[in-house]
């Protein structure tokens, strides 16, 4: 059986530690909050996500998490555990599929898809579940360092 490779914890994993399958995940319950940092950060005060009386009135029939929250959790993910500290995030596709709500509890997956050793790219898929349920889906394409460079770049 193999030995795991470990993420470096102030680089993340390399390159060559890398391979089709690896997964990593982040969780957190969405609070008000979260909601009400993310809209004064942002700038994003659409009142579906602030204002209970607007967002009653909506096919919602509460106040709903502003979707790029969620995909916030998927660099957590990514800048953090898979491939962690050091890469660099090059282009991200979503698909909102469902609502989060204030409360629910988010996990955030990558999965490595495909590895391009030449390039230094890796794809991995990544979702966003609360329960069973996919609320968001799609796809990354990060930029990793080969831990070569690095050492070569010191010397």
């Amino acid at each position: 059986m193999a030995e795991m490779t470990r993420m470096d914890p102030r680089h993340g994993y390399y390159l060559e530690d890398l391979s089709v399958g690896m997964s990593e995940a982040f969780a957190k319950t969405v609070t008000d909050s979260d909601i009400l940092g993310f809209a004064d950060i942002t700038g994003d005060t659409n009142p579906v996500h602030l204002d209970h009386d607007f967002a009653a009135d909506t096919m919602f029939k509460e106040r709903i998490a502003h979707g790029m929250l969620s995909a916030g959790f998927i660099s957590a993910v990514l800048g953090t555990r898979l491939p962690g500290p050091g890469c660099i995030y090059l282009s991200q596709s979503l698909r909102f599929r469902a609502p989060v709500m204030i409360g629910d509890y988010v996990e955030a997956s990558a999965t490595i898809k495909e590895v391009n050793r030449e390039k230094q790219r890796i794809v991995l898929e990544t979702v966003c579940k609360v329960g069973d349920k996919v609320v968001l889906d799609g796809e990354a394409l990060l930029m990793v360092s080969r831990r070569a460079d690095l050492i070569n770049a010191a010397e």
